[in-house]
């Protein structure tokens, strides 16, 4: 027992010449600290061994998005799409925290996330958006039917409108996929 003693010891404290000279109350220090140790241990394996509630299913450079985080998205966006599925959830939460991020480095600051998104996507992208005249008029020959007779004039911002959003989501997209390109993502998801 003295030499189990002597040998925990030595490999939790530094090493301290041990007199052979023995007595009760060397004896009881001994037990004392095998005990401490004995204590101790089983307090940090059982931290080791705790039950991980969370995972991570995502990762974007410095930040994780957990499974609670995307399930609790799925259910809020189920309500909305029930066709869509998490893999798709999870894609537009990476997205959206690419833009966050963006934005976050030019300095914008919004209440919500989704106005910091809104602001962002209009300074970066839609700023740069133009819809010639003539392109307007092409629009609106090429598609009469569907404007059952109306005067281009009478049309002429619904057009511009649709342009200028087909447009914004073409450009959205591949700002996107630059963002990605340059991000560190990592999926974890088993769907």
């Amino acid at each position: 027992m003295k030499v189990v003693a002597r040998f925990i010891l030595a490999s939790v404290m530094p090493f301290k010449p041990v007199k052979e000279k023995h007595s009760a109350g060397s004896s009881i220090r001994n037990a004392i600290c095998i005990l401490s140790i004995i204590i101790l241990s089983h307090a940090f394996c059982g931290t080791s061994r705790a039950q991980i509630n969370d995972r991570v299913v995502a990762s974007v450079d410095d930040f994780a998005i957990t499974l609670r985080e995307l399930n609790e998205k799925y259910a809020e966006t189920l309500k909305r799409t029930p066709d869509i599925t998490r893999a798709e959830v999870l894609d537009t939460m990476i997205n959206r925290l690419l833009l966050i991020r963006e934005a976050d480095k030019i300095g914008l600051e919004r209440p919500s996330e989704d106005e910091l998104i809104g602001e962002y996507i209009d300074l970066k992208i839609r700023t740069f958006i133009y819809i010639q005249e003539k392109d307007l008029k092409n629009f609106y020959e090429e598609n009469l039917e569907k404007f059952q007779g109306k005067d281009f004039e009478d049309v002429r911002d619904e057009i511009e409108t649709y342009l200028v959003e087909r447009d914004l989501n073409e450009r959205l997209k591949k700002h996107i996929t630059e963002l990605r390109e340059k991000a560190c993502i990592n999926i974890h998801l088993n769907d």
